[in-house]
C-alpha cells in the first residue's frame, strides 16, 4: 500500500481515540486512563438508557421476541466463554454487537448512528479484554431484555443503567492513573543520544 492511504487510516484511527501520535516519534495504540473509561462509561449509559426508554415504549411485538432471542443466544455464549479460543470470542462479540445496535437501531436512526460514531460498544468490548472479563452472571442479557420488552420504560431504564455499570470497578483496576507519557520509545542513534544528553543535564 502506498503511504497516504495508511496515513489516512492512522488519523481516522486517532479520531477514533484508538491510536495517539507524537511528532518526530511515531504512533502507538492509545492507553486509555482511569478517567477515560469512566467517560465512556457515562457517555454509553446516557445514550443506552435512552435507547431502553424509547424501545421499552415504542418496539412492535416481532422486535420484542427478535431482542429477547438474541439475548437468550448471548448467554449462551457467554456461558462458555471462560475458556473460549479466538473464534468463540470473536462470536460473543459479534452477538453482543448485533444485540445492543438492534436495540438502538428500533429507538430511531439518530441515536444508533450517535452510538456507533461515538464507538461505546467498542470500547466497552477493548475494556472487557483488558479486565480479562469472558464471562457474566447468569442469564445477563435474558434479564435486561426482559425488562426492555417489558414496556415499562422506567423498569428498562433502571435495567440498562445497572447493565453499563455491570464490571467498572474490575475494569479500573486494569487500567493505569494515568498514561505513560513517558515511555514513548525515542527511535534513532541521534534521538537516543539527545535523550541521553538531556539526562546528563539533570544530573
Amino acid at each position: 500500500m502506498s503511504f497516504l492511504p495508511i496515513s489516512e487510516g492512522l488519523q481516522r484511527l486517532e479520531l477514533d481515540g484508538l491510536v495517539e501520535s507524537k511528532p518526530r516519534v511515531g504512533t502507538r495504540v492509545r492507553m486509555p486512563t482511569a478517567a477515560d473509561v469512566r467517560e465512556r462509561y457515562v457517555l454509553r449509559e446516557a445514550l443506552e438508557t435512552q435507547a431502553a426508554r424509547l424501545f421499552a415504549e415504542h418496539a412492535s411485538e416481532e422486535q420484542r421476541a427478535e431482542l429477547s432471542s438474541i439475548a437468550r443466544q448471548l448467554d449462551t455464549l457467554y456461558a462458555s466463554g471462560a475458556d473460549a479460543d479466538e473464534d468463540l470470542l470473536y462470536s460473543v462479540h459479534t452477538h453482543h454487537m448485533r444485540f445492543h445496535m438492534r436495540l438502538a437501531e428500533v429507538s430511531g436512526a439518530l441515536l444508533s448512528r450517535a452510538i456507533e460514531r461515538e464507538q461505546v460498544l467498542v470500547f466497552n468490548w477493548l475494556f472487557d479484554t483488558t479486565a480479562q472479563r469472558r464471562t457474566l452472571p447468569l442469564d445477563f442479557h435474558g434479564k435486561l431484555a426482559a425488562a426492555l420488552v417489558s414496556g415499562d420504560i422506567h423498569r428498562a431504564d433502571a435495567a440498562m443503567r445497572d447493565h453499563n455499570r455491570y464490571g467498572l470497578e474490575q475494569v479500573l483496576e486494569a487500567i493505569p492513573e494515568e498514561t505513560p507519557n513517558g515511555s514513548w520509545r525515542v527511535r534513532g542513534a541521534r534521538a537516543q543520544r539527545r535523550s541521553a544528553a538531556d539526562k546528563n543535564d539533570l544530573s
